[in-house]
């Protein structure tokens, strides 16, 4: 299983692919990688942050989806009704859009310092957007 480490923040998460459940969202992501990106607290959808991406097309449809990802799970909205986006759920989340819930691709998981991650959204809600950055390890 192919280990990854995030960093957000200045702060550093093991992490892994969701390999089995999303095989063409993990395939689509890794062909981007190493990532770097900026994250920015959500507007409708709880305890997250997310990578807006606009029109960027992974060309992935639905798979392991889910409107309600636990803490510490990464998922992206491949587009549509909203704009493309990668969501990271810190605390509670019911993901959604001012065009009403969406649902998301569960494809990568943080293992390691979750204890840190309720850092992250009140940093990046009352700092700004804050550095992300995926790496294979």
């Amino acid at each position: 299983m192919t280990k990854l480490k995030v960093t957000i923040a200045g702060i550093e998460f093991d992490a892994r692919f969701e390999e089995d459940a999303a095989p063409k969202t993990v395939a689509a992501f890794r062909a981007q990688m190493p990532y770097t990106s900026k994250v920015v607290h959500v507007r409708w959808s709880g305890e997250g942050v997310w990578i807006p991406l606009g029109e960027t097309d992974f060309g992935v449809d639905y798979e392991n989806h889910t409107s309600f990802p636990a803490p510490g799970q990464f998922i992206l909205y491949p587009g549509g009704i909203s704009e493309t986006e990668i969501l990271l759920a810190y605390g509670g989340v019911h993901f959604a859009s001012k065009m009403g819930q969406l649902a998301g691709n569960h494809f990568i998981t943080l293992t390691s310092n979750l204890d840190k991650l309720k850092e992250i959204g009140p940093k990046v809600l009352w700092e700004g957007a804050q550095d992300i950055h995926f790496e294979e390890v």
